[in-house]
């Protein structure tokens, strides 16, 4: 049987410019089964998943849910809930974590300033491995379930102390899809040898470019550039490259890209239709998600 993301990868969907936008990543665990909408659908209040939702809009904060891979206890009431905030902005990357035994505190954080990248004290630097998040909702849409929580349990098993599921990323037909924190680059149509060398390249502070949709701190069309900027000048440090501006409201755009040695690229990107309609979820009907395409890449 035919799914979205066995359609994506037949019609070979490029995945540069696909990334979930978000400067700031609020990660909350909470084991047991997830609904759809994770934060209103799981084990925690339906209330609180609604209030922290409220609380992120418009700040630049992405929250989801995480929980170990593989098979565990359907824990209602968890005594301890790990907790991860990541800032993805290059040059102000951070990422910390914190337990709690009370999840209703994350209500007392300034989101607009964690958007902004001020983690206001918030826990203690993050000091371990890399935090790879394999998304595996399949409430959502089977493929996360099917091809993502077997990648999840692979990466676990293997040793990868940073592995964890998570509730939503976007581009269910890029499956398994993943985000990587702390520099925030998200990958798809993933397996286990591509995602140990991107975390070795996390490691060691750098990029792989090989079947990423882009870093989530930027827009769409500056994901796509400040890729294409990578492979065009052979620059793969994490925070080396920054979208500066991007200019233009139709389907061209024109993105500058700097680096932090001065030197600045301007690079068009073209936002097309996908041909021929494809789904963009299981289930769903046919459509022409957009694509984005760079024609130019031009040193300034």
């Amino acid at each position: 049987m035919s799914t979205c993301a066995s359609a994506s990868r037949d019609l070979d969907e490029p995945l540069a410019g696909t990334a979930a936008t978000a400067r700031t990543w609020l990660l909350l665990e909470q084991p047991g089964p997830w609904g759809a909408k994770a934060l209103r659908s799981s084990h925690l209040d339906p209330e609180f998943g609604r209030a922290l939702e409220a609380a992120a809009e418009g700040t630049g904060v992405r929250v989801a849910l995480i929980r170990r891979p593989g098979r565990h206890a359907d824990s209602h009431a968890p005594t301890r809930h790990q907790v991860y905030v990541g800032h993805t902005a290059p040059g102000r990357t951070w990422l910390r974590d914190a337990l709690t035994d009370d999840p209703r505190r994350l209500l007392d954080l300034d989101f607009a300033a964690l958007g902004a990248g001020d983690h206001g004290g918030f826990g203690t630097a993050h000091v371990g491995a890399p935090l790879v998040l394999v998304c595996t909702n399949g409430k959502r849409d089977r493929c996360c379930a099917l091809l993502g929580r077997p990648l999840a349990a692979e990466l676990a098993d293997s040793g990868e102390k940073g592995a964890w599921e998570i509730t939503h990323l976007g581009g269910h037909r890029f499956s398994p899809t993943l985000l990587v924190l702390p520099y925030g680059y998200a990958y798809g149509r993933m397996r286990a040898p591509a995602v140990k060398e991107i975390l070795d390249a996390a490691r060691a502070g750098r990029v792989v470019t090989d079947a990423c949709r882009g870093n989530s701190a930027w827009e769409r069309p500056g994901q796509a550039a400040e890729l294409a900027v990578r492979t065009a000048a052979g620059e793969y440090a994490a925070e080396a490259l920054s979208v500066l501006r991007t200019d233009g409201t139709g389907p061209r755009r024109e993105v500058t890209v700097a680096h932090t040695d001065g030197r600045r690229w301007q690079v068009t990107v073209d936002e097309t239709a996908s041909l021929p309609p494809r789904p963009e979820s299981c289930g769903a009907a046919l459509a022409s998600p957009a694509r984005m395409d760079v024609t130019a890449v031009r040193a300034l």
